[in-house]
């Protein structure tokens, strides 16, 4: 894995180290999302209705998996990046990789036809997520920071929102339009409006997409994100059984 750390936020020198990126899932629940955490150790994870992942401090030191068992339960599935491998006893169910870009050259920008979306908008928000499938989004996922939308003739039809916040850095995600309104550019214009709110806190934007995710590579190569490493996630199951909970 290469990773850069001589990026420029928006053509200006970056005020945030970028090392909190290379471990993102963690530095989010010990940092700016500590009160979303739940937290045993050197192991964390956000509530599966927020967002379904766990992070380790060190996914290199077997003491953090055991605190990863001893969070989520014996015989329990749960996932985790980044990680290349798991150690003995837990069992690899899934996985993927993913891409990390950061902003080097966007031009933020409001979007005036935008709306801020919350808790009320929950149910369209789910609705048009499962007709366009951008990524994790649960019913709880909106709490994680700020979600803008377009509505056309009152219905949602595009959004973008932060999800995973760390010192100096804010994910831009859930970025999706309805089928019958692509080629609009309202993608494009609700990830300007939402990297202009992470830059009015003095924040960098950054996000993540598939890496067979062509069309979306190239819309955010397009407007001025840099690719800056790539990880492996997985999905693992605990050692034991889940009836082993009544013997810890």
């Amino acid at each position: 894995m290469t990773v850069q750390t001589d990026f420029r936020g928006g053509g200006i020198p970056l005020a945030p180290d970028t090392a909190p990126l290379d471990n993102a899932v963690w530095s989010a629940l010990t940092g700016p999302h500590a009160h979303l955490a739940e937290r045993v150790g050197a192991a964390a994870r956000y509530p599966d209705d927020v967002y379904a992942y766990a992070a380790l401090a060190d996914a290199a030191d077997p003491a953090a998996w055991a605190d990863l068992r001893t969070l989520v339960g014996p015989g329990t599935t749960v996932k985790i990046k980044p990680v290349e491998q798991a150690p003995p006893g837990w069992e690899v169910v899934g996985g993927g990789r993913g891409v990390q870009f950061v902003d080097t050259a966007l031009r933020a920008e409001p979007a005036p036809e935008a709306v801020r979306l919350g808790p009320a908008d929950v149910p369209e928000m789910l609705d048009l997520v499962a007709r366009t499938e951008p990524g994790p989004f649960r019913a709880r996922t909106v709490e994680m920071g700020s979600y803008l939308g377009i509505r056309h003739r009152g219905r949602l039809i595009a959004m973008a929102g932060e999800r995973l916040r760390l010192p100096g850095w804010t994910e831009i995600s859930a970025v999706c339009t309805d089928p019958e309104h692509r080629g609009r550019g309202l993608a494009t214009r609700l990830v300007r409006a939402v990297a202009a709110g992470i830059r009015e806190r003095g924040e960098t934007p950054f996000l993540h997409a598939a890496p067979d995710n062509a069309t979306a590579i190239r819309l955010y190569e397009s407007i001025g994100f840099t690719e800056r490493l790539r990880g492996r996630t997985l999905l693992v199951r605990s050692p034991g059984t889940p009836t082993d909970a009544r013997l810890l």
